[in-house]
């Protein structure tokens, strides 16, 4: 009973959190207010700090609360192993820039075509699992990626809907901008997420010390970024300029997104983890059209969006393993 209440739990907080990220980030994004709109690269630099706090706070929670044993396993594993340490540079610079993409992506797109488009990134996953991991994906796999692909491109079919026939030339260049956003974002997703998979497996080292380590990189990367792209509106009215609740909110989601998924995936199967994202895009979509009003489905979406639920499933679906001859 406590491992069933565990899945529903993982399911509830899954759902949550990839919803209401979206969600929040496309509602910041295309908020008409008083005052200057915060910077996307703030944003960013704001949640790996939180997220480096947070995960120093597991640290110290996992050494018995004791401040000697977390200085001293902080040192040994980042100071004293600077090699390890900057392994972690890649993947960090990476999702530097993922992050990034993701705010150009929901300024440009309405939710519910991102939350489809973005499920690309199963497929590149998958093939950076093949190359870099040497995996080797069943017949369904192959299949789900092939759905995947007709489903995605269903959704970003040209809508000839009364409402959609009037913003035609207006929205055309932006959706086109956070279309090549979401893509780029799905590339750097999966060698990113696969090139970390692959470190964590080559050492033992505590996953929450490693997004230590990977947060350190990605705020150096990330004040590049701020610097690089808005020091001129940095130095006009400071980095945190135009924050507020929702602001905060969007951080801090992001930030502690990706550890409340890695403190629950264990409890959570493919087919749960399927589901969760199919619930998240019905979501997404629902709450789009009735609350952000910045959608209007057609039946090409619809079916376009149900094959790619179709292929979340199918992708999670565990059937005989395909023999690997390089292990014969």
């Amino acid at each position: 009973m406590p491992s069933v209440r565990l899945k529903y739990v993982s399911l509830g907080v899954l759902v949550f959190q990839t919803t209401s990220l979206v969600l929040t980030m496309r509602y910041s994004r295309t908020l008409q207010g008083d005052g200057p709109r915060y910077l996307a690269s703030s944003a960013v630099v704001t949640a790996e700090l939180l997220k480096i706090l947070t995960c120093v706070m597991l640290v110290y929670r996992d050494h018995s609360y004791s401040v000697r044993a977390l200085n001293s396993v902080l040192t040994q594993e980042i100071v004293n192993k600077p090699m390890e340490t900057f392994k972690l540079a890649i993947p960090s610079g990476i999702y530097t820039l993922q992050n990034n993409l993701l705010y150009v992506a929901l300024s440009n797109l309405d939710a519910a075509t991102y939350q489809v488009t973005y499920q690309l990134k199963i497929l590149t996953t998958a093939l950076f699992s093949v190359s870099m991991l040497g995996r080797r994906l069943g017949v369904y796999q192959w299949l789900s990626l092939l759905i995947l692909m007709a489903g995605v491109a269903l959704v970003q079919w040209p809508s000839e809907s009364p409402g959609a026939v009037e913003q035609k030339q207006m929205s055309a260049g932006s959706q086109f901008v956070g279309v090549i956003a979401v893509l780029v974002a799905c590339c750097s997703s999966g060698f990113a997420g696969v090139y970390f998979e692959k470190i964590l497996k080559e050492t033992k080292q505590s996953v929450w010390v490693r997004n230590i380590q990977l947060g350190l990189f990605g705020m150096v990367f990330g004040l590049m970024g701020v610097f690089v792209y808005d020091g001129d509106r940095v130095r006009e009215s400071g980095m945190f300029q135009g924050y507020n609740q929702l602001t905060w909110t969007v951080v801090a989601l992001q930030a502690l997104g990706g550890l409340v998924i890695a403190a629950v995936i264990k409890y959570a199967d493919n087919i749960l983890k399927g589901f969760a994202t199919s619930l998240s895009i019905i979501l997404s979509t629902l709450i789009s059209y009735f609350w952000l009003e910045d959608f209007e489905p057609t039946s090409v979406f619809f079916f376009g969006a149900m094959l790619v639920i179709i292929a979340t499933f199918l992708y999670g679906y565990e059937g005989k393993p395909a023999p690997n001859p390089s292990r014969a």
